[in-house]
C-alpha cells in the first residue's frame, strides 16, 4: 500500500507548529515529504502514487525556472526519486529469476501468486509491476509455501531453526533478571564492548578529483545510564572530531566521529576507520504499576507533541491508540497495552531506506508491517496521543555472533524516568511474565547506544542531504558538499566482547 495525496496534504498541515524540544524541532525526513511548498506538496503525491516520470518531468520544469532555494529543493526531490527506483529495482522476470537460487522451479505464475497475496513486496511504479530490491527476504517471512519449497530444495528445514539468536538472547534476559532480583539493582551483567568501525568510500567516485573534500561520520557511543566508561581507542586518519554527548548542555542526539580529509588519487579507495569501546549493562529496575506517574516536568511533557511527518497524530493514528488502550488510565498499563498491541498487529519485515518512506508511522499503519524503526516510530506516536512522553533510541545491537543496526524507543514514566521499550524484540516466548513482556520497561545489555533523538543535526552539521535523514547508524560521506549514498561506500564493523 502508498501513503494517499490526502495523507500527505494531512503531514504537512501545521507543520510549523511543531513544539521544540531540544532536536524535536527537525523533521528527520527530505523536504518532499516534510515541506509545505506547493511543489513538493504535488511531487510527494506523485510519488505515492508511483508515477514518479511525471514527478520528474515537474520537476524539469519548475528547475528551469528556479532560484537557488528552489534548485536545491528540486535536486533533493530528484534524488528521493531515484532512491525509490533504486528500492524497487526488481522487474517481475528478474524477481523469478532472484528466487531460482533457492526455489529452482520457481515460476512466473508462482511470483505473480505471492504478490497479489501480499507476500511479495512491490510497487506499481510509472504503471510497471517493480519487485523490492531486498527480495525474497520478506517473502520467506510471510510465504510459508515459499519457505517449503526453498527447504525442500535444500534437503533441510532451516525455517524450523531458531531466529535472530533468540535462545540465547531469552537466556541472558532470564540471568539479567535474576541478577536484578538478587543484588537489588537495575543496571546488571556489564558487557565492555570493543569495536572497530571502518567506512571505505569506492574508488572513482563521479565529480571526484585530486584535492577534493572528503568530509565523513561514522557512529560513536554515546554516555547515556546504563552505557559508559567510552573510551577512542585510535582514530584513522588522525586527528578526528567526537561529537558531545548528548546528555551534555549542547550535546550530540547522533554522536559522531568526524574526519575530514582531500582526495590525492581519485582512483584509489579511501578509507575511514576508528576503534573504541564501552561498558553496557542490562536495564532491569522493578516496576510498579500503582506507582506509574506521568511527569509535569515540562522538559519532559515537550516529548507529548506531535512531530511531523514520522510522528503524526492522524485520524488512522487516534483509532489505533483508541482501539489498544480503550478506557485504560494507568500510564503504564496503557504503555503495555501498546507495546502488546504493535507486537500482534505489525509484523516485522525488511524495510525500505528511511529516506523513502514519508512518514514512517503511518507507514507501519498502513501496511501492518515494518521493521524496528518503523515499530518504533508508531509506539512513540501511540504513546504520545496516549499522554506518555516518548522519545527516539538508535544504535546496534551487539549479541556476540549476532549484530546489526537496531532502533527502538523509550517513553518517562515517574518515578524511573526515561524507560527502555523495544516493540520489534516484542514479547518473548516465555510462560514468565517477566520474561515475556521484559522489552517494555527493560533492556538487555548487548546494545550500543549511538542516538538518542532522531533527525538531528550532525556534528559539525552536514549540509548536503543526508543518506539517512532520520536516522544514524552506518555513517555519511560527503565530497566537495555533494552526498555519497550508500551505493558508494561500504561499511564494516567488528565486535569483540571482554569481561566486564
Amino acid at each position: 500500500m502508498t501513503i494517499s495525496n490526502v495523507f500527505i496534504g494531512l503531514l504537512l498541515i501545521g507543520a510549523a507548529k511543531v513544539a521544540a524540544c531540544g532536536t524535536e524541532g527537525h523533521a528527520g525526513a527530505p523536504q518532499v515529504f516534510s515541506s509545505a511548498d506547493p511543489l513538493t506538496v504535488q511531487v510527494a503525491g506523485l510519488m505515492a502514487e508511483g508515477r514518479l516520470a511525471e514527478a520528474e518531468a515537474l520537476l524539469d520544469r519548475a528547475g528551469r525556472d528556479a532560484g537557488t532555494s528552489r534548485q536545491a529543493l528540486v535536486e533533493e526531490a530528484r534524488e528521493i526519486i531515484r532512491r525509490i527506483r533504486r528500492e524497487y529495482g526488481l522487474a517481475p522476470e528478474e524477481m523469478v529469476e532472484k528466487l531460482r537460487r533457492w526455489i529452482p522451479d520457481v515460476s512466473a505464475a508462482d511470483v505473480e501468486r505471492w504478490r497479489l497475496a501480499g507476500e511479495l513486496q512491490f510497487r506499481m511504479l510509472d504503471g510497471q509491476i517493480r519487485f523490492f530490491s531486498s527480495e525474497p527476504l520478506n517473502l520467506w517471512r510471510f510465504c510459508e509455501e515459499a519457505r517449503r519449497r526453498r527447504d525442500k530444495a535444500a534437503g533441510g528445514t532451516a525455517a524450523s531453526a531458531p531466529a535472530d539468536g533468540d535462545g540465547a538472547l531469552d537466556a541472558h534476559v532470564t540471568e539479567a533478571l535474576a541478577a536484578a532480583r538478587a543484588s537489588g539493582k537495575a543496571e546488571v551483567l556489564p558487557v565492555r564492548h570493543v569495536v572497530k568501525y571502518a567506512l571505505t568510500v569506492k574508488p572513482g567516485r563521479p565529480g571526484a578529483a585530486a584535492d577534493s573534500v572528503v568530509r565523513c561520520w561514522l557512529p560513536y557511543p554515546q554516555v547515556y545510564g546504563r552505557q559508559r566508561e567510552v573510551r577512542l581507542r585510535s582514530a584513522d586518519p588522525a586527528p578526528a572530531l567526537i561529537a558531545p554527548p548528548g546528555t551534555e548542555p549542547g550535546g550530540a542526539a547522533h554522536r559522531t566521529v568526524f574526519f575530514e580529509r582531500r582526495v590525492g588519487d581519485p582512483a584509489e579507495p579511501l578509507r575511514f576507520a576508528v576503534e573504541f569501546e564501552f561498558l553496557t549493562s542490562a536495564y532491569c529496575p522493578e516496576l510498579d504499576e500503582d506507582r506509574a506517574q506521568v511527569s509535569s516536568d515540562e522538559a519532559v511533557r515537550c516529548h507529548l507533541a506531535e512531530r511531523r511527518p514520522h510522528l503524526a497524530f492522524t485520524p488512522e493514528l487516534r483509532a489505533a491508540v483508541a482501539e489498544a488502550v480503550g478506557g485504560e488510565t494507568n500510564p503504564l498499563r496503557k504503555a503495555r497495552r501498546i507495546f502488546e498491541y504493535i507486537d500482534s498487529r505489525i509484523r516485522y519485515c525488511a524495510e525500505e531506506e528511511y529516506s523513502v518512506i514519508p512518514s514512517l508511522s503511518a507507514h507501519a499503519l498502513s501496511r501492518r508491517r515494518g521493521d524496528c524503526g518503523v515499530q518504533a516510530a508508531l509506539f512513540i506516536s501511540m504513546c504520545r496521543t496516549a499522554g506518555i512522553p516518548a522519545r527516539w533510541q538508535s544504535g546496534f545491537f551487539t549479541q556476540p555472533g549476532h549484530w546489526n543496526m537496531h532502533d527502538w524507543a523509550e517513553f518517562h514514566l515517574e518515578p524511573w524516568g526515561w524507560l527502555p521499550a523495544d516493540p520489534s524484540f516484542g514479547r518473548r516466548k516465555s510462560d514468565e511474565p517477566a520474561v515475556r513482556d521484559f522489552y517494555l520497561g527493560h533492556s538487555d545489555a548487548y546494545r550500543m547506544i549511538v542516538n538518542l533523538d532522531y533527525g538531528a543535526p550532525l556534528h559539525p552539521p552536514k549540509t548536503s542531504l543526508r543518506s539517512e535523514p532520520a536516522d544514524f547508524q552506518r555513517g555519511e560521506v560527503e565530497i566537495d558538499g555533494r552526498n555519497l549514498y550508500f551505493d558508494e561506500w561500504d561499511w564494516d564493523l567488528e565486535l569483540h566482547h571482554l569481561p566486564g
